[in-house]
C-alpha cells in the first residue's frame, strides 16, 4: 500500500498539467506532522486488511474470494485516504490521485496475490510447507473432503488417512486410495508418534457425541487443530458462518445473503434512490392525490398489513384504487378468484375506482411504498410483502423462506409476467432470487422492471 501510495505521488508529480508538478512538490515542506499522519494512515490500513482477513493464514479459501477480499481492502483503505485528506485538507490528495491510487493498490494487491499463490502452489507440489490432516470417520462426506483437498496439491494439504472402528460400510474405505491408520481406540497413541498438523472430524455427532468430545479434547492436548465440518446438519441451501457472541465461537447457518459490505450499500442505495424519487416525484403525488380525491369518497392512501422481514408486520402504503369497504368485499368475491394458491387477483375486480384501474394499470399506485423503503420496511428490490390473508394461506413451509430477506417493490415476478404466472412459479422465482442475489442482480431488475410497468405486463 505504501508502495502504491509513492508511485500514486510519482505520477501525479510527473505531469505540470494535470499534476502538482515537480518542481512545486520538491519545494513542499514535509513536517513532522505529516510523517504521525501518513504513520496513522497506514496503521488505519493494517486495520482495514486485518479485519479482511488478511493477517491470518488463508487455509482453504478459494481464490475468488480472496481477490474481492483483496479489491473490499484496497476500496476502504482508499476510502480512509480520502477521508484523512478532506479532515487535515491534505491538497496532494485529490479525487484523480486517488482514483490512481485505487487501481495501482488493486492491481499490486491482486498481482501479488497471484504470485504468492503461485510460488506456494509450486513449492508445495514439490513435498514443501505441508500440512498433514488426519480424518476421523470413513462415511462419504469424510472421503468426498479427502478427494477435495487432494485434488488440489498447491493448497499444501495432505491426508495421512482415517481413523474408524469396524463398520458395515468400512469395506469401501479400504477400497480407496487412502488407508485406515487406526482405530478410534488407537488415536492417542498415533498422534504420540506420528506428524499430524490437523484432525478433521466426520463422525456422526448425534451418535458418536461422546467420542468426538474426547477426540477434540485429545486433540488440544497435543496442540493440533480440529477441523470440524459446517453441514453436520445436513442443510441444503443455508450457508454456514463462523461467529464470534461474547467470546463463543459459533456456526450459523444463513439461508440468504450474508455478505454484509453488499448489504450495507444495498440498504444505502434503497435510501439515496427512494429518497431521491420521493422528491422528485412530489408534484406527481400531490395530482394524484387530488385525483382520488376528486373522482371518489374515501382516504387518498390505502394501508394495510403485511408480512415484512422474518415475518414481522408492518403497514404499507399505496394510492387507493379500490372503493373503502373494498376489504368487507373480499369474502363475496373469492370465488371468483383468477390466480392458484392462497392469493387473491382478479382482472376486473368491482371494486375497483375508475382512476383506480388506471393508478394499477401503471403501477402508479405502487409509488408510495418509497416511503416503506425510506422507513426500513421494504427494499426496492426484494420479493413482494403479502397480506396477512395471504401468508395464512401457505401450506409449504419452502415457501415461508421468501420472507427471510426485506420485501421489495420490484423483484423477478414483477419483470416476468406478475399476475399472469402462477403461484408456485411466483414463490419459485422469489427464492430463485434470494439463492442468486447480487448488487447487479438488483440493476438488472431495476432496468427491467421500467419496461415491463411501461408494457403493463401481467398488471390487474
Amino acid at each position: 500500500m505504501v508502495l502504491s501510495f509513492a508511485l500514486a505521488t510519482a505520477l501525479l508529480v510527473s505531469s505540470e498539467k494535470q499534476g502538482i508538478g515537480l518542481s512545486a512538490f520538491l519545494s513542499m515542506r514535509i513536517k513532522l506532522e505529516n510523517f504521525v499522519l501518513f504513520g496513522a494512515v497506514v496503521f488505519g490500513w493494517q486495520v482495514i486488511f486485518t479485519l479482511c482477513g488478511f493477517c491470518q493464514s488463508e487455509g482453504i479459501a478459494k481464490t475468488a474470494s480472496l481477490y474481492r477480499d483483496a479489491l473490499k481492502a484496497t476500496t476502504l483503505s482508499t476510502l480512509l485516504l480520502m477521508l484523512v485528506a478532506k479532515w487535515f485538507n491534505i491538497k496532494m490528495v485529490t479525487s484523480r490521485f486517488t482514483l490512481i491510487f485505487w487501481l495501482i493498490s488493486s492491481g499490486l494487491m491482486i498481482a501479488a496475490l497471484v504470485v504468492v499463490h503461485y510460488v506456494l502452489g509450486k513449492i508445495r507440489k514439490r513435498g514443501r510447507d505441508l500440512r498433514y490432516v488426519l480424518i476421523i470417520g470413513t462415511n462419504p462426506r469424510a472421503i468426498k473432503f479427502a478427494r477435495t483437498i487432494e485434488s488440489k496439491p498447491e493448497l499444501g494439504y495432505r491426508v495421512l488417512g482415517f481413523v474408524d472402528d469396524e463398520w458395515s460400510g468400512l469395506g469401501a474405505i479400504r477400497l480407496t486410495e487412502y488407508p485406515l491408520c487406526t482405530d478410534c481406540s488407537g488415536l492417542a497413541q498415533f498422534l504420540r508418534e506420528n506428524v499430524v498438523d490437523e484432525v478433521a472430524i466426520y463422525l456422526p455427532l448425534r451418535t458418536f457425541y461422546q467420542y468426538v468430545s474426547q477426540a477434540a479434547a485429545l486433540c488440544e492436548e497435543h496442540g493440533i487443530a480440529v477441523r470440524f465440518a459446517s453441514d453436520i446438519v445436513n442443510m441444503k441451501i443455508a450457508r454456514p458462518y463462523a461467529d464470534d457472541l461474547d467470546g463463543n465461537a459459533h456456526i450459523t447457518a444463513y439461508p440468504g445473503a450474508r455478505d454484509d459490505w453488499a448489504l450495507l450499500i444495498k440498504r444505502g442505495l434503497d435510501i439515496i434512490i427512494s429518497f431521491v424519487l420521493v422528491i422528485l416525484l412530489g408534484i406527481p403525488f400531490v395530482i394524484v392525490a387530488l385525483l382520488i380525491k376528486l373522482t371518489s369518497a374515501g382516504p387518498v392512501f390505502f394501508q394495510q398489513e403485511r408480512i415484512g422481514l422474518n415475518k414481522r408486520k408492518f403497514l404499507i402504503y399505496k394510492f387507493r384504487t379500490m372503493v373503502p369497504n373494498a376489504e368487507k368485499m373480499l369474502k363475496e368475491l373469492e370465488i371468483l378468484n383468477e390466480v392458484s394458491g392462497p392469493v387473491f387477483k382478479i382482472k376486473n375486480d368491482p371494486r375497483m375506482t375508475p382512476i383506480g384501474r388506471i393508478l394499477r394499470r401503471t403501477s402508479i399506485d405502487e409509488l408510495p411504498q418509497l416511503f416503506n423503503v425510506l422507513k426500513g420496511d421494504m427494499s426496492l428490490v426484494g420479493p413482494r410483502p403479502l397480506p396477512v390473508r395471504d401468508y395464512e394461506g401457505f401450506n409449504e413451509d419452502w415457501q415461508r423462506r421468501r420472507f427471510s430477506i426485506r420485501p421489495g417493490i420490484t423483484c423477478l415476478w414483477q419483470v416476468n409476467g406478475r399476475n399472469s404466472i402462477s403461484f408456485e412459479k411466483w414463490m419459485r422465482l422469489d427464492l430463485q432470487y434470494m439463492d442468486e442475489w447480487s448488487l447487479w442482480l438488483d440493476v438488472k431488475i431495476l432496468a427491467r422492471t421500467v419496461p415491463a410497468v411501461l408494457k403493463g405486463s401481467g398488471a390487474a
